[in-house]
């Protein structure tokens, strides 16, 4: 009897401690949404006041909307969002057909190809800077929101190709052979049975990248003089600004990234049952 009270305890123990984990995470992470969004939406009035009150009065989508009409603001948005496509739609063309090659394939070197893909995250974007800006200002590249795809995709490739190997690991290669034996070709299967299976994985790397290319500021900043992205934009324009305005830009960053990853959430969630297998 004291054994099943002891082993019940135990239970009732772990329960409280991960719901006290899930608990903290979260407002580790809605926390600070709200009160940047308090601060965004409440206008002078919502940034200083204190204490927060759980939904305080005064709240206007004026504040925000009076932001947007800011000039450079819209267009610097919709320069991240292309930005951020390139970026997408590069790093999953590339990465995902990389990745797949390391998870099926043996060839000498693997494991040296491997590391290098790490490594080319080692050079530091400022050493880097002055090259990149004179080899683009050769190729026409400089000043445009291609130029800052290119290499927002070279900074999250790496991990792509990495993350996709795993997700590809993860799907039996009996059933590639099974639609061999059915008269699929190679690239048959691979479109028919692996990538539905690993899309999930695929969609949580594009979620990665769409997030590394939305959060980038430096190389946005140096390869950019009027086509600014939104943080470099941002950068520039409101280290002057009230301080509810400040509010409002980090609000517009957030918002997207919130979105976009609510909108892919099914996936995100599937990912455990590929990975499980």
């Amino acid at each position: 009897m004291s054994t099943a009270m002891k082993t019940a305890g135990f239970s009732s123990s772990r329960r409280l401690l991960l719901w006290s984990g899930i608990v903290a995470l979260c407002a580790w992470v809605i926390v600070p949404i709200y009160l940047v969004a308090i601060g965004a939406l409440g206008g002078r009035t919502g940034v200083y006041q204190w204490p927060k009150t759980g939904l305080p009065t005064g709240l206007s989508i004026e504040p925000f909307l009076l932001f947007l009409k800011t000039e450079g603001v819209v267009q610097s948005f919709l320069n991240s969002l292309g930005a951020a496509g390139i970026t997408v739609t590069l790093s999953i063309l590339l990465g995902a057909p990389a990745g797949y090659a390391l998870a099926r394939y043996t060839f000498p070197g693997k494991d040296g190809y491997r590391l290098l893909v790490l490594l080319t995250r080692a050079f530091p974007l400022a050493i880097l800077a002055l090259p990149l800006t004179v080899s683009f200002i050769r190729l026409g590249l400089y000043d445009t929101i291609v130029g800052v795809g290119l290499i927002h995709t070279v900074l999250a490739l790496p991990f792509a190709a990495l993350v996709t190997q795993g997700i590809f690991l993860g799907v039996p290669r009996e059933l590639e052979e099974a639609a061999w034996v059915f008269g699929c070709t190679r690239i048959q299967a691979f479109f028919k049975v692996v990538v539905p299976l690993a899309l999930p994985g695929i969609v949580a790397t594009a979620v990665f990248a769409f997030v590394i290319s939305w959060n980038e500021v430096f190389a946005a900043s140096v390869l950019t003089v009027r086509n600014r992205t939104l943080t470099a934009y941002l950068l520039t324009v409101l280290s002057e600004s009230p301080m509810h305005y400040r509010f409002a830009g980090g609000l517009l960053l957030i918002l997207p990234s919130v979105i976009f990853i609510f909108a892919v959430r099914r996936y995100l969630f599937a990912i455990w049952g590929i990975s499980s297998k």
